[in-house]
């Protein structure tokens, strides 16, 4: 990736406009993200989550990177998640359940370290609100201990869709939410609403289920057109269209060929007319 192809968060934090998700990969995460890698992906997002993320495979596909040179950890991206209990499958939670919750972030983000063999994090997400506000902001303070501590560099939350929320967390924080990752699709009416505070309040926004919840828009004879002037494909024009209005997506793509796609978005730009073309898509 060039230098264009990154951001610089409101944490100061470098991230890249395209990040490489590992849910679901199970005993092929080492691989698959050893190979993102080298295709030339520059960030990795996981979870301390058992239930849907092999961690500590994440952790082995970025340490052959390393003993290969293929880069430096100060070139990596790598953020991970804080999952409440709730969100785990009873068997196999990574910290002990009946602890304080502030406890329970401490230990998850001990094992992340561990899992991915690195002495700090680039981001940290709570994976979800807690069901109380008084729950989020006692987990959020355990991060931002985290951060103090120098163990992570910047926190943000996810699958967060009120904009209340995000407003009392924004404003309640000490250490300001830099990031916010969600579902992207139309029940939701794509967060125009979160997105316009994100905007406001230089929060960057990244989306995940960008493709897969999205068949509609990907099948749209607008892409398809714009696919056909590029060359590329609609998944491409997609991805560089939410690039270009300062989303930075999330792609999973298990195939060598879409990785590479993926990371090519970035070698045209689609004109102000064709990015309100797309964005009428999303209304």
């Amino acid at each position: 990736m060039n230098p264009d192809d990154f951001l610089l968060s409101a944490s100061g934090v470098r991230m890249p406009r395209i990040i490489y998700g590992t849910a679901w990969k199970r005993e092929k995460t080492a691989g698959l993200v050893e190979q993102a890698i080298r295709t030339g992906f520059r960030g990795v997002d996981t979870a301390c989550q058992p239930k849907h993320y092999h961690e500590a495979g994440v952790g082995e596909g970025i340490a052959a990177c390393f003993q290969a040179g293929v880069l430096a950890r100060e070139e990596l991206y790598l953020q991970t998640k804080f999952t409440p209990v709730d969100g785990h499958n009873p068997q196999k939670i990574p910290y002990d359940p009946k602890a304080s919750l502030g406890d329970q972030v401490a230990q998850s983000i001990r094992c992340s370290l561990e899992n991915l063999q690195t002495s700090y994090l680039d981001g940290l997400i709570l994976h979800s609100p807690l069901p109380s506000r008084q729950q989020l902001l006692e987990a959020w303070q355990s991060m931002e201990q985290a951060v103090t501590e120098g163990r992570v560099k910047q926190l943000g939350i996810s699958n967060c869709y009120h904009r209340s929320t995000l407003e009392f967390l924004f404003d309640a924080a000490g250490i300001k939410p830099a990031v916010l990752q969600n579902r992207f699709h139309a029940e939701t009416g794509y967060d125009r609403t979160l997105r316009e505070f994100c905007r406001q309040h230089g929060i960057v926004y990244q989306s995940f289920w960008t493709l897969t919840a999205n068949p509609g828009v990907l099948a749209d004879k607008t892409l398809n057109h714009l696919a056909a002037r590029y060359g590329r494909s609609s998944a491409q024009v997609f991805f560089r269209f939410l690039t270009q209005i300062g989303i930075i997506p999330l792609t999973g793509t298990t195939s060598g060929q879409h990785m590479q796609e993926d990371l090519a978005i970035f070698e045209f730009e689609l004109t102000g007319e064709e990015c309100r073309s797309i964005d009428r898509l999303l209304r």
